[in-house]
C-alpha cells in the first residue's frame, strides 16, 4: 500500500472513531484462548470491511484504562510506518491509539 493510500486510510479510521465509532473495548482478554476468539472473529470479516474491524478490535483514538495503554507499546506496532502489523488488522494506526489486541 503507498504512503498516500495509508495517510488516507488513516484519516477514515481517524475520522470514524472522532464519530464514535461503537468498538468492544471490553472485556480485554486476559488469555490466549480469548485473544484467540478476538483473531477468529477478525478472519471471519471481509477485509474491506473496515467499520467491523475496528469495531471487533475495540480501537479508541486516545490511550486506554488506567495505565494508559497505547499502539506505541505494543508489540505489533512499527513505529517508523505508524502501522499495526498484527495479520488480521494490517492497518495504519496512530501511536497513541488502543486496541483491546495490545500486547507487550
Amino acid at each position: 500500500m503507498s504512503d498516500d493510500a495509508n495517510l488516507s486510510l488513516m484519516r477514515t479510521i481517524a475520522d470514524m472513531l472522532a464519530s464514535g465509532l461503537d468498538t468492544a473495548v471490553e472485556p480485554f482478554p486476559e488469555t490466549e484462548k480469548e485473544f484467540g476468539a478476538i483473531i477468529d472473529a477478525l478472519r471471519a470479516v471481509a477485509p474491506g470491511d473496515l467499520k467491523s474491524k475496528l469495531a471487533i478490535a475495540g480501537f479508541l483514538d486516545h490511550p486506554y484504562g488506567p495505565q494508559r495503554l497505547r499502539c506505541m507499546e505494543c508489540i505489533s506496532y512499527l513505529v517508523n510506518r505508524k502501522w499495526c502489523d498484527l495479520p488480521e488488522l494490517a492497518l495504519p494506526a496512530e501511536p497513541d491509539w488502543y486496541c483491546k489486541l495490545w500486547r507487550i
